[in-house]
C-alpha cells in the first residue's frame, strides 16, 4: 500500500475508534491540531518533493513571480497540491509573498498552520466571520504587491461554484485573477465533499497556469462565470496532462 494512502488510512482508523463528538473534541484541542498540522505539512512536503513537477503557463505566472499583485484561485479540491505551484513562484521570485484567506474555524486553523510551513501567511476570516477583515488583509496584501490566495468554493462548498469574493477583490484592488490548478499521476481522491486530491510520493505533477482575468471596478459580478469556468478549465488541463 503507499505510504501516503497507509497514513490517511490509519488516521481514519483511530477516528472509528472513538465516537464521532469524542474524536472531534479532541481534534480540537491546540497540542492535538500542532500534532496534526506538523505531520501533514511534513508529509505534503515530501510527497511534493518527490514529485517530478511542470509548468504548463509559466509565461502567465512569470509576471506575478516578479512582484505583480494577483489573486491567486484555484478549486479547494487542488489545495494540497498547491503549494507546489507557490515552491515554483518563489523559485522565480525569490522576494514574492502570499497570503492565504483561511476559516477560523478548526478546519482553518490546520489549513493555516500547514500553509505558515510552506511559507504562506495566513489571513483568518471567512464569508461568516471576520470575512470583512480578512478581506481587508488581503486588498493591503495585494496594495504592498503580494498575491493573495483564494479557494473560491471553499471552506464548505457547493464544489466548484465560486463565491462572489474572488470577483470583488480583484475588482477592488486592481489585481487580475489568476486561475490555477494541480494534478498528480499519483494521488488519493478523499471522500470529502470536494473529493479532495491528496498526493502520494514519487509521481509525475503538472502546475497549470491560465491567463490572468481583469476584473472591472463597475459591473465586477459578470466576471464571475468567467473566473469559474478558467479554474475548472485549468484543472482539467491539469488531469488530461497527467492521466
Amino acid at each position: 500500500m503507499p505510504p501516503g494512502k497507509r497514513l490517511v488510512l490509519m488516521a481514519c482508523a483511530t477516528a472509528t475508534c472513538y465516537p464521532p463528538e469524542m474524536f472531534k473534541r479532541w481534534v480540537r484541542r491546540p497540542g492535538v491540531q500542532g500534532v496534526l498540522a506538523s505531520c501533514l505539512a511534513a508529509y505534503l512536503d515530501f510527497a511534493l518533493r518527490s514529485t517530478r513537477w511542470r509548468v504548463q503557463g509559466e509565461a502567465n505566472l512569470a509576471p506575478f513571480a516578479n512582484g505583480a499583485p494577483a489573486v491567486a484561485a484555484f478549486w479547494h479540491e487542488r489545495l494540497p497540491l498547491m503549494p507546489a505551484l507557490w515552491q515554483a513562484a518563489r523559485r522565480q521570485g525569490a522576494g514574492i509573498k502570499g497570503h492565504v484567506l483561511v476559516s477560523r474555524h478548526n478546519d482553518g486553523q490546520l489549513i493555516g498552520a500547514v500553509m505558515r510551513h510552506f511559507g504562506v501567511g495566513v489571513v483568518l476570516g471567512s464569508s461568516s466571520r471576520g470575512g470583512a477583515v480578512g478581506s481587508l488583509a488581503l486588498l493591503d496584501a495585494l496594495a504592498a504587491g503580494g498575491i493573495a490566495i483564494i479557494t473560491p468554493d471553499g471552506p464548505r462548498g457547493p464544489p466548484r461554484r465560486a463565491a462572489p469574493g474572488v470577483a470583488q477583490l480583484a475588482a477592488i484592488s486592481g489585481a487580475p485573477v489568476l486561475p490555477c490548478a494541480a494534478q498528480t499521476s499519483r494521488r488519493w481522491v478523499l471522500r470529502t465533499w470536494d473529493r479532495m486530491v491528496l498526493p502520494l510520493p514519487f509521481g509525475r505533477g503538472v502546475l497549470v497556469c491560465l491567463p490572468a482575468i481583469a476584473v472591472p471596478r463597475e459591473g465586477w459580478e459578470a466576471s464571475l462565470p468567467g473566473i469559474a469556468a478558467a479554474l475548472s478549465e485549468a484543472a482539467d488541463i491539469a488531469d488530461r496532462m497527467v492521466g
